[in-house]
């Protein structure tokens, strides 16, 4: 057998080993996030409290517009949420968009969410990323080809920025609105500001309805990371394209953008395609 082919079948090999290996590594991740998740679910009570009109009286009346709106009164408090997202996303203004399927799991009386993404980076090249919020801490854990950890993010500024994150979520299950954790305070017509304050953090966003009673941008000064430095900076979420899910009207579309002293850099832009609301079980929904 000559050296060439001798080499090319090493090659080979030495592919398939790689490629299985990898599959191995997403398997496993996939198992570690369902671990996660069910451990976030295992503090839900599901406590079957009917909102009512008398639970958003002293709130700002836009507030109390949207929340009326939203369709929340005369349901159930929402507890425990699985979402599903297409999307987009760059890494720069330069770079290319990468497609993103994701899920996100969230609870709302201890608040907290698990956020599993899968990024098609290039052909037969994927990132996964796990961004989790959780006990008032943060982590974001991202790996290159399931195998490869680029990144495990945590800290301070992680635990502020995946707060806010929760913040600005909120307009996917209205009623967390009404946790104590969160106290609202009337700008204008148009503009609330809402503080949230967990564990040993407190931080402040502003969400902009328009005349019907739809939250159309939520924006806030977030941590972020950029040339490999946290930064506070101006973080903006225009939203919109609203749709009932269960009975709950909420936004379906929206794009991320970090405004900064160099012009805006839009890094992400989503699409949510299913909710599913007050679900007893994570994984018991509809697959």
């Amino acid at each position: 057998m000559s050296k060439l082919i001798l080499m090319l079948i090493s090659i080979v090999t030495l592919l398939l080993i790689f490629i299985a290996g990898s599959f191995l590594a997403n398997f496993l991740f996939n198992q570690g996030v369902v671990k996660e998740v069910e451990a976030l679910f295992s503090k839900v009570d599901m406590k079957n409290e009917i909102v009512t009109i008398e639970d958003i009286e002293g709130l700002p009346q836009n507030v109390q517009k949207w929340l009326e709106y939203s369709g929340i009164i005369g349901k159930e408090k929402i507890t425990a949420v699985r979402l599903k997202q297409i999307a987009e996303m760059r890494l720069g203004k330069d770079k290319s968009w990468m497609p993103v399927q994701s899920e996100q799991y969230f609870i709302t009386e201890e608040p907290g969410f698990i956020w599993k993404a899968n990024i098609k980076a290039f052909p037969l090249i994927h990132i996964v990323g796990r961004d989790k919020y959780q006990d008032g801490q943060g982590n974001m854990l991202i790996k290159l080809l399931s195998l490869f950890t680029v990144a495990d993010s945590k800290g301070k500024e992680i635990d502020q920025g995946t707060l806010l994150r929760y913040l600005a979520e909120t307009v996917w299950m209205p009623t967390a609105a009404l946790n104590e954790y969160i106290t609202w305070e009337e700008i204008d017509e148009d503009n609330a500001i809402a503080t949230m304050t967990y564990g040993d953090i407190t931080a402040s966003g502003v969400f902009t309805f328009n005349d019907k009673g739809e939250v159309i941008k939520f924006e806030a000064e977030r941590y972020g990371e950029f040339n490999g430095e946290f930064r506070i900076e101006t973080w903006s979420i225009p939203i919109g394209d609203y749709k009932e899910f269960e009975g709950i009207r909420v936004p379906t579309k929206g794009n991320i953008t970090w405004k900064l002293d160099a012009g805006d850099f839009n890094w992400f832009n989503f699409e949510v395609i299913d909710i599913e609301y007050n679900i007893p079980e994570p994984f018991n929904s509809r697959d």
